[in-house]
């Protein structure tokens, strides 16, 4: 595996990890919002990752050996809140509002997961660069 692979599988991860932190910071920007109704209700994004493979392009060449890529962004299946608050404009006639199914506590810990990973894919790229440069060092004495 050349270099240049290893440079594009991090990037491919810092992609897919910057995409996580999106979704999270979207998601904790929504936490406190209410509606009227439960269909309405703002739910959670999660970023599904698929991991990219030489094999899945079959003949074609592939640009990169392996990575991770966004499959796609899902709500998260978990239930939708009511609170009674007649008060509220958004109530509905029965005077209750619903809340998005978003967990901050979740959501914090999705956030430094989702740093965490990103650390470690800049680490690789910082590793291949030095080793890249070392390489060059030896060549030219």
């Amino acid at each position: 595996m050349s270099l240049d692979n290893i440079f594009a599988i991090a990037g491919t991860a810092l992609n897919a990890q910057t995409t996580r932190m999106n979704a999270t910071a979207s998601n904790l920007a929504n936490a406190g919002s209410v509606s009227g109704t439960e269909k309405e209700a703002f739910r959670g994004k999660r970023a599904v990752f698929k991991t990219i493979l030489e094999t899945q392009f079959g003949a074609q060449p592939s640009p990169n050996k392996g990575g991770v890529k966004i499959e796609t962004l899902v709500d998260d299946p978990a239930p939708i809140a009511r609170m009674s608050d007649p008060g509220n404009p958004m109530a509905d006639k029965d005077g209750y509002v619903y809340l998005s199914n978003v967990n901050e506590m979740t959501e914090m810990v999705e956030m430094m997961a989702a740093a965490r990973s990103y650390q470690n894919n800049v680490e690789v790229i910082n590793t291949a660069r030095q080793l890249t440069m070392r390489t060059l060092d030896i060549i030219k004495s």
